[in-house]
């Protein structure tokens, strides 16, 4: 432990014995750096906070979210430093001065749009609006008055763009949309014509709406349907003419015991195992169908000879009837179906572009018309989004801080930077005489000497002054307290030197 005081000891001998040399690079890194300060501009910011509410009602009533309300202020705030506001924020402020053409426009903007900041607080309705001032050709109150002058301008461009933007946007959307609306017109106008005049020329070939293809895949789909109804109409019109042929034209008349006679009976019995399901080629009703045959042949047996008219067979008659025509309409709707097809397909094979010159016209007309019916639709919804916007007064702009007269620098903190540069000038005069210490070929104790040369030191000789050296020591000392103390002097003077300007500015 004694041996590190002892080391202690020594380096700082070393550094007090250079103290001169140390004072003079202190000296002389302050100096520089105060001056490197003093060259550094003062920068003026002025902010500012506003409030945007484009929530309402009947925007949500209308189809405008809060979300695409959000959007469209979030575009604004995007778009507030474009070179178009920002050169009107250059003409109509005191950055005007001076210029003399659109290159120093250009440069200015380019300047002001590093110093501008726009940011949206945590609350979305919430935007902050900054601007910096750092012309060093300029007096500090005129960079102060510039930042306040950038930020109401950008406030009131602001306000105009959310209130005023949007009508003049709806009016240019809706001349655009109103120019494409006329152009599809005439285009759809000219569409139609055409397909017109193909109907005209083609107008026998196969009837319904759409291309050929599609009226020839209609109409086989058509055929298949008729197939499918005409086997169910010839199988019934099958039912009803076995049923005819079981049923007699007339009815016989009564025995004289009373009872019926007897080709009522075997009729009577042979319709009977008909209703039980039994076929036509049962050995009882091949026997039964036999002897009412019979009987009819000869007219009956024990009963009147004449007889009256049957009404089930009158009934079935005209129900078998019903069932012949369905199955001939039926057979016709094919024919004249398969017919048109067969004149189709010839056609085509005489003339192969009719099916696809069709196709081409009812696409471009159907193409053309949907294009048209967005058209419309976009075009009657952004002018009831628009009056919305811009007729119910939706928008709520507040201005919540208006812009700030910076009475002090923003940047930079001078009194801090100076007492920094002291700091570091210090510092650099100790390490300069600490370096020079260690750079001499001297043993500053007997210590270091023999371990040096590695024999032993009898001993040392401290020095000794005299008293008139004694006093010229003390003299040299409060030479250099007063050299310190005017170097600490100096950087309090260039402090209080700032605050007084600052309350000039």
């Amino acid at each position: 432990m004694a041996g590190l005081y002892d080391e202690l000891m020594v380096l700082l001998h070393g550094i007090w014995s250079r103290r001169w040399v140390a004072l003079a690079v202190a000296w002389g890194v302050c100096m520089l750096g105060w001056l490197g300060v003093a060259l550094v501009p003062n920068s003026y910011k002025s902010q500012a906070r506003v409030y945007v509410n484009t929530q309402s009602v009947l925007e949500d009533k209308v189809g405008i979210t809060p979300v695409q309300s959000q959007q469209d202020l979030d575009r604004v705030r995007n778009t507030l430093t474009s070179a178009e506001n920002l050169e009107k924020v250059v003409r109509d402020t005191d950055l005007s001065q001076g210029i003399s053409g659109p290159r120093d426009v250009a440069a200015k903007i380019t300047k002001l749009r590093e110093n501008i900041t726009v940011v949206a607080l945590a609350d979305p309705s919430m935007v902050d609006i900054s601007a910096v001032s750092a012309d060093s050709s300029l007096s500090d109150g005129a960079n102060a008055r510039i930042a306040q002058q950038v930020v109401q301008k950008l406030i009131d461009i602001f306000q105009e763009e959310n209130l005023s933007g949007g009508r003049n946007e709806t009016k240019q959307s809706l001349a655009f949309l109103d120019q494409q609306i006329a152009q599809r017109a005439k285009q759809l106008e000219a569409a139609d014509q055409r397909r017109v005049e193909f109907a005209q020329r083609y107008s026998g070939l196969l009837p319904g709406a759409g291309s050929i293809g599609q009226r020839m895949d209609a109409a086989r789909m058509e055929i298949s349907n008729i197939d499918s109804q005409l086997v169910q109409a010839q199988s019934a019109l099958s039912a009803m003419n076995g049923q005819l042929a079981g049923t007699p034209q007339t009815l016989p008349g009564v025995g004289a015991g009373g009872g019926a006679s007897p080709l009522a009976q075997a009729q009577s019995n042979l319709a009977s195992m008909r209703a039980r399901g039994w076929t036509a080629s049962h050995p009882d009703v091949i026997a039964a169908q036999r002897e009412v045959d019979a009987l009819r042949h000869a007219g009956g047996s024990g009963g009147a000879a004449g007889g009256t008219p049957n009404p089930a067979y009158l009934s079935i008659k005209s129900m078998q009837a019903e069932r012949a025509a369905t199955v001939q309409a039926l057979s016709a709707r094919k024919a004249q179906l398969q017919s048109d097809i067969n004149i189709m397909m010839s056609k085509q094979v005489d003339e192969p572009g009719i099916a696809s010159e069709q196709e081409k016209i009812d696409s471009d007309y159907a193409a053309l018309k949907a294009q048209y019916d967005k058209l419309a639709a976009d075009r009657e919804d952004l002018r009831l989004r628009g009056e919305v916007k811009t007729e119910t007064g939706s928008v709520q702009f507040r201005v919540i801080n208006p812009p700030s007269s910076p009475n002090a620098p923003s940047a930079p903190n001078r009194p801090l930077l100076l007492l920094g540069v002291l700091v570091l000038g210090l510092a650099a005069g100790v390490g300069v005489a600490f370096a020079l210490g260690q750079l001499k070929g001297s043993f500053p104790t007997a210590a270091r000497l023999e371990k040096a040369i590695g024999l032993p030191v009898a001993g040392s000789i401290s020095q000794t002054l005299t008293a008139a050296q004694q006093a010229l020591e003390k003299q040299r000392l409060k030479w250099f307290a007063g050299a310190s103390g005017g170097l600490v002097a100096v950087c309090l003077l260039l402090i209080v030197v700032e605050f007084i300007q600052r309350g000039m500015a």
